[in-house]
């Protein structure tokens, strides 16, 4: 019986999140508590929730800290010089503007946003392709794969979440698939490269004069015009140029589990190259201060949690020494930090009841029982291949609150430890944020101006491949 009503309940939560009848907070709440009464457990609920809760504050903590983190570099322009130094080496060279889109829409994955990614890259690099005449599903699709890539930090959505879900460390998850990770994003940049002879090839050699975007004053002029982000905070998601989207809290709301929201103007808002924040006396500090605290996160010198609360301090006091600055930033990113804090919690109910029931360890037993001998263990693979198509066809918050702690318990049967399927369950990332079901790729498209038809048909066939190239690379490291 609790086999079945365990499958019962992450169908439900799968249905309703994906058609959209609940907000994914409310299902990972509302949902298991009902399941928890029905299965008798009801007086337990607050046993299992409070545990649950315990167990996820670290996870809770770090992203959190990462949001207000790389917020404040965005605001202090710690990447406005990367997109004016982008645009620069792209010219009128189409194998050089597809290259500088996986380089620009890589770096400022950093922050863990897809939607921040997106209209970085859309609006920096739309009016070279436009000049250039170039495939606008080139630019969406190399973006999403390259974002796709990233999303796998520590501070992104997957990794928290299959951290979450298996109550893992996410650098435990993380700093081994460092190298497969690597290699799916030099296969993205390979990419880029071999997309962007096709385009060369099409349109022919092009000079900057024919471009007319060859003008060093003019370069300039539109290097500093089209440095967007989503807002003094850089976070937020355009209703509009989601096109018709509703909104929505997707995989940066979504994967608002990890470190990520929407905003709610109705236009993307440009960040302006004079805005207030800005602080360019400061910048080598604040790339010194990233630098280091990304090469601590590797090292693990601390535990994550530990590292970006004290880079948000540091990076607040010394960037806004007045007290109200840190407050008005603070208060600029407080809806994503909310968003995400939220979801976090939300989760301990559902992962709660699902393991306090004992529902996994019963739907686990009986998935064990329905997998050959010979591929046991082998789970680790399995859970890779899963991935790919799993992750596309349901939302992150389904695939790793519902089906990566089943695989999980069907591994540990088989002797794979969680931290592998946990490592295996990142693959499909690359193919993931071009999922419909993620509204950040709809900001994508919308803002390039390419139906998602379009860029469906184009993209699903490489980012699949850079997936394959990653569960490739971590078989061929021993990773997984």
């Amino acid at each position: 019986m609790l086999t079945i009503l365990g499958f019962v309940m992450i169908g439900a939560f799968l249905v309703l999140i994906m058609m959209k009848k609940m907000s994914p907070m409310a299902a990972l709440v509302l949902i298991p508590a009902l399941f928890c009464v029905l299965v008798g457990q009801g007086a337990h609920l607050g046993d299992y929730v409070l545990k649950g809760i315990g167990d996820l504050a670290p996870t809770a903590a770090m992203l959190m800290f990462a949001i207000i983190y790389f917020g404040v570099m965005i605001d202090v322009g710690l990447f406005d010089p990367v997109v004016r130094g982008i645009l620069r080496f792209c010219k009128a060279d189409p194998v050089r503007v597809v290259v500088g889109t996986a380089l620009l829409a890589a770096i400022v994955s950093l922050d863990g946003d897809g939607s921040t990614t997106f209209m970085i890259t859309v609006s920096a690099l739309y009016p070279l392709y436009k000049r250039l005449k170039m495939s606008l599903v080139v630019m969406t699709g190399v973006a999403a794969t390259a974002n796709g890539v990233m999303n796998t930090l520590p501070w992104g959505g997957p990794t928290a979440r299959a951290a979450t879900a298996l109550k893992l460390d996410a650098g435990d998850i993380f700093v081994p698939m460092i190298p497969a990770l690597a290699v799916g994003l030099v296969a993205v940049f390979a990419l880029a490269y071999v997309l962007g002879r096709r385009e060369r090839k099409r349109l022919g050699l092009l000079t900057l004069g024919e471009a007319r975007v060859v003008d060093e004053t003019v370069e300039e002029k539109e290097a500093e015009q089209v440095l967007v982000g989503a807002g003094a905070g850089g976070k937020g998601v355009a209703a509009a140029a989601a096109r018709g989207t509703g909104g929505g809290s997707g995989d940066a709301g979504t994967d608002a589990g990890a470190g990520a929201g929407d905003g709610g103007g109705d236009e993307p808002q440009v960040l302006d190259p004079h805005r207030a924040t800005l602080r360019p006396k400061l910048y080598w500090f604040n790339a010194a201060l990233t630098v280091a605290l990304l090469t601590l996160l590797i090292l693990q010198t601390l535990p994550i949690p530990v590292l970006f609360l004290l880079g948000a301090a540091l990076a607040l006091t010394v960037n806004f020494p007045h007290m109200k600055d840190q407050k008005a930033r603070v208060a600029a990113h407080a809806e994503n930090v909310l968003n995400v804090a939220g979801m976090v919690f939300a989760a301990a109910v559902f992962t709660g009841v699902l393991t306090g029931t004992g529902m996994v360890e019963h739907m686990a037993r009986w998935l064990v029982s329905g997998i050959p001998d010979a591929l046991g263990p082998h789970m680790g693979l399995v859970t890779g291949v899963l991935s790919i198509p799993l992750t596309y066809f349901m939302s992150n918050d389904g695939f790793y609150f519902g089906i990566v702690p089943i695989l999980a318990e069907a591994g540990a049967a088989h002797g794979v430890a969680p931290v592998e399927i946990a490592r295996a369950s990142l693959v499909g990332q690359a193919l993931h944020m071009s999922s419909p079901l993620v509204p950040a790729v709809y900001v994508l498209v919308g803002m390039a101006k390419v139906e998602f038809g379009d860029h469906t048909r184009f993209t699903v066939k490489w980012a699949a491949l850079t997936s394959l190239v990653v569960l490739g690379a971590g078989l061929l490291f021993g990773i997984l």
